[in-house]
């Protein structure tokens, strides 16, 4: 039985990174490169989109990079940009429905990139995301059904998130 265990675990650590390599680089690769400018990118960190990057805090010399205080009052226009790009953002703020809305406000079309539940050490991350979704894809273009991640907030609130947004 303990060897049972014990080797189910061991697969698991071993698994886990190739699939959050997967999931991010690989995956998460492909949806950013399938259009060539994105209108507004706002999961900027060290990518350039093509069109304005925002972020919370400036990681890196990025073009067009808008560093925002606040991702619930973007200071855009309505309807400003047709196409954005989110990702791996969203899991990150406290409230993602009023993040949503404001994506939405500032642009025609929002293309969410989430970490999905099959990448686990990505989705279960309660050091960093606030948010849990529950899809087994990527990519959305509405908002998923999601749960508050458990034990997260509690955690973040004694030590701090290690990735604010």
């Amino acid at each position: 039985m303990f060897f049972t265990v014990f080797s189910v675990g061991t697969a698991l650590l071993l698994i886990l990174p190739a699939l959050n390599q997967l999931s991010y680089r690989v995956m998460g690769g492909i949806i950013r490169r399938r259009r060539p400018v994105w209108d507004l990118n706002i999961c900027c960190g060290k990518t350039d989109g093509g069109g304005v990057n925002v972020d919370i805090v400036k990681h890196a010399d990025v073009a067009n990079l808008i560093v925002v205080d606040d991702v619930y009052h973007l200071p855009f226009s309505t309807r400003q940009f047709e196409h954005t790009l989110c990702s791996h953002t969203i899991e990150h703020v406290e409230d993602p429905v009023a993040f949503f809305e404001e994506l939405r406000r500032v642009s025609g079309e929002v293309t969410l990139v989430v970490p999905p539940l099959w990448d686990l050490s990505a989705a279960l991350n309660i050091f960093e995301h606030r948010t849990l979704f529950l899809t087994f894809r990527k990519e959305h273009h509405t908002l998923p059904p999601h749960i508050a991640l458990p034990f997260a907030r509690q955690l973040q609130g004694r030590v701090g998130q290690k990735i604010r947004a």
